[in-house]
């Protein structure tokens, strides 16, 4: 009788979805994307496209800034930093990073090495225009306001029951007031909207109080602040409001998920569902000394996430899988461009991390 029971709730559950919410659906996600994200990234774009993902989400760092990226001098062996810095870098994570992604759709976050001087995050919104003012990003805009024609770096957009939120920490005084009005606002929407089933978050640096809190917003004052705030936010929204949440983040170089299960955490009862998945190319860091209650750490590894998306499973829509890239998995045309020392310096090298 409980079974059948059970088999009956399920059957009223598909029930009562749309046809578009009971078809299994996926997109890919990862960031940092410096250093060697040449050699990494089209191998991401060929994952991404195997999996059928609805889209790809970049969560920021496209190029070191500071100085020049392995990859980047391989096809740039004299490289003047003007032209790097004023049109090189970004055009190179373009053509290299983006276009083999094909008809796959492109999010774009910003990280910290957007806003490294004499970037600034105006320039970026000029460069990454045609990303952040993408038609599904502008119509969800115009749809929440008709009269919002401004392109940020923080945007947002529902698609098939699930609503995509895209936050700016790129730099320390985030989240500014601005961005957390219109947060907190569009959570309080999220909410009471029965058509939203999940929510989905993904910013550069990882909100305050995770396992990986030594590189995050932890690092600033005003920074932690905020995103305590919204940290807390968010505990509410998949507690009291029955929201399942989830939080993408990348900057630690390293993928570890499970990110905000500490003890403190756990005593409170606000543990939510969190990945750092900073492996599209950047130089590799070590992991936290103290990993206890992340149910998986690993560094020196490239490669990337596919969240699988179920809305039958009201309760945890959404399953995350890491895809690990090895250095046999570069594509024939990519080594032929970077040859295979500078290939297998990526791999080899290219890391702070004990082996």
């Amino acid at each position: 009788m409980t079974k059948l029971r059970t088999f009956i709730g399920v059957v009223a559950l598909a029930a009562a979805l749309p046809a578009w919410a009971q078809q299994e659906w996926t997109f890919a996600v990862a960031g940092d994307s410096r250093n060697c994200g040449d050699i990494v990234m089209p191998e991401i774009a060929q994952g991404s496209i195997e999996h059928h993902a609805l889209f790809y989400w970049h969560l920021g760092d496209f190029r070191a800034t500071y100085t020049f990226d392995q990859d980047y001098l391989a096809t740039h062996p004299n490289p003047a930093i003007t032209g790097y810095l004023f049109y090189g870098g970004w055009q190179d994570f373009i053509d290299r990073q983006l276009a083999p992604f094909r008809h796959v759709r492109v999010f774009l976050g910003i990280g910290n090495h957007e806003l490294i001087p004499p970037r600034t995050r105006e320039e970026f919104v000029a460069q990454f225009a045609d990303w952040l003012d993408a038609p599904p990003i502008r119509a969800q805009r115009l749809a929440d306001d008709p009269h919002d024609h401004m392109v940020r770096t923080w945007y947002h957009w529902t698609t098939r029951g699930v609503d995509f939120i895209n936050l700016d920490n790129g730099s320390t005084e985030q989240f500014d007031k601005p961005q957390m009005d219109w947060l907190m606002k569009l959570l309080e929407r999220d909410a009471k909207n029965p058509e939203v089933r999940a929510i989905v978050v993904g910013m550069h640096e990882a909100l305050p109080g995770s396992i990986a809190f030594a590189h995050s917003m932890d690092d600033a004052p005003a920074a932690k602040a905020s995103g305590a705030q919204v940290y807390e936010r968010l505990v509410k929204l998949r507690s009291e409001e029955r929201k399942p949440v989830y939080l993408l983040a990348s900057h630690s170089h390293f993928y570890m998920a499970n990110v905000f299960n500490t003890a403190a955490n756990r005593a409170r009862g606000a543990v939510l569902p969190a990945w750092i998945i900073g492996t599209a190319g950047a130089e590799r860091y070590p992991l936290p000394k103290d990993t206890e209650g992340a149910s998986a750490a690993e560094t020196n590894v490239y490669g990337y996430a596919t969240a699988t998306v179920r809305l039958e499973n009201a309760a945890d829509p959404v399953r995350i899988e890491f895809h690990r890239i090895e250095e046999k998995d570069v594509p024939p045309a990519v080594v032929q461009t970077y040859g295979e020392a500078v290939v297998h310096g990526c791999f080899a090298g290219n890391s702070r991390a004990p082996r």
